[in-house]
């Protein structure tokens, strides 16, 4: 479980970007863990929602800043959590790192290895936390599974996985500006559009596998216990013209030991949803939307069904997968007759609330953080590597790091 600091008391805080994902994050902070002293982004509106929001809840009123940098100049904290997208991390963590303070930072990790290697050397260099937002390490389904299904190896051999995050609708936004004249490009933006869109532009984003991918990419090689050697994409700006990244994308990875694993996300139809999925020789697992496991026994043409119990995880809290009334498996679209399912649901607000506090809990105890750079590194080579494949248009090795 995770549990607060020892001592010290919480961990005085900035955050930079409180846009969407920013807003999130600190809306799942536990005083007793963080003490959000200051909110920085370029949008004054984004900022002052936040700071009223924090207020609201009962928070001290924190400052609010527009330049990151004249937030650490002025503000006496010692972590920052940054949310910014993707082609600003590299320079905020590097910063945030050598002007001393600990930084967790969304994922992506940066948007070019070379920039991941400089975070990893820095916060080894300053000797500060640095974790990435990776919330699926944080969640309580994906650490049972782990410890109860796939580490003892309950599916059998894997062979093969599906990840899946399917949507039928335009990942582009409709946002006013914050006021009539304003004017983004003094940081990077030439307009409105290009802040609020930034990831459907090359310059700022990595597109679909970047954003959605790599999430399900860092549980795969968590799971797998390694990285893939290869990486084979396609794709296209099908459905939406209004973009530079692809809006269909599909990727086949070439894990060791003979496992492929097939990636793809859609932007024309959303059936499928979002979802990983491992199928082994004596069963499968799928994991839905972050907040539902389901396990399927293999069996056999005469083998019993058979109703399988998933223990709660000893890195956990809560108790995430206990036994359930069993359904057909026709019930959930499966095969019928030939396998078992349980199923489990959780809060997915409840990863980025322990994300949060584990973060703190390590700059205060030095207790591991779940995704450091090392892990995090992993999914943005082989994210980078599967968009190198589409714009080669051929199968592309991937370093090992």
């Amino acid at each position: 479980a995770v549990r607060g600091p020892a001592s010290g008391g919480p961990v005085k805080a900035g955050v930079v970007g409180v846009g969407g994902m920013g807003t999130e994050l600190v809306s799942r902070c536990q005083k007793e863990f963080i003490d959000i002293k200051a909110i920085c982004d370029i949008n004054p509106r984004n900022r002052q929602k936040v700071a009223a929001a924090l207020v609201k809840a009962g928070w001290p009123e924190p400052k609010q800043y527009e330049e990151w940098r004249e937030m650490l100049e002025k503000e006496d904290i010692e972590a920052v959590i940054n949310a910014t997208p993707l082609w600003a991390h590299a320079d905020i963590v590097l910063g945030c790192l050598e002007a001393g303070k600990h930084v967790l930072s969304e994922k992506m990790m940066a948007k070019t290895e070379p920039d991941c290697r400089r975070m990893l050397e820095a916060a080894q260099r300053n000797n500060r936390v640095l974790e990435i937002g990776y919330q699926r390490n944080y969640n309580p389904i994906y650490n049972a599974t782990y410890e109860n299904i796939i580490k003892p190896g309950a599916l059998g051999d894997i062979y093969h996985a599906r990840l899946v995050w399917h949507r039928g609708n335009n990942w582009r936004r409709k946002q006013e500006p914050p006021t009539p004249d304003y004017n983004p490009s003094k940081w990077g933006y030439p307009d409105w559009d290009h802040l609020l869109n930034w990831r459907v532009y090359k310059q700022y984003s990595e597109g679909l596998v970047a954003e959605l991918g790599s999430h399900m990419l860092n549980v795969t090689n968590w799971y797998f216990d390694s990285m893939p050697e290869a990486v084979y994409t396609t794709g296209g700006i099908n459905r939406f013209k209004d973009r530079e990244v692809f809006d269909h994308v599909y990727s086949t990875f070439e894990y060791p030991g003979g496992r492929t694993v097939t990636f793809s996300s859609i932007e024309s139809n959303g059936f499928e949803e979002a979802y990983e999925m491992f199928l082994g020789t004596k069963g499968t697992l799928i994991l839905k939307r972050e907040t539902e496991a389901y396990l399927f026994n293999e069996g056999g043409e005469n083998a019993p069904v058979q109703a399988t119990k998933v223990e709660t995880s000893p890195q956990t809290s809560n108790p995430v997968a206990e036994a359930s009334a069993t359904r057909p498996t026709s019930d959930q679209g499966g095969r019928a007759g030939n396998a078992s399912t349980q199923t489990q649901t959780t809060d997915r607000g409840l990863s980025y609330r322990d994300e949060i506090a584990g973060f703190c809990a390590a700059i205060r105890t030095g207790q591991p953080v779940r995704c450091g750079p090392a892990k995090a590194m992993q999914s943005a080579v082989t994210v980078l590597a599967a968009n190198q494949s589409a714009d080669k248009k051929a199968r592309v090795e991937i370093p090992k790091i």
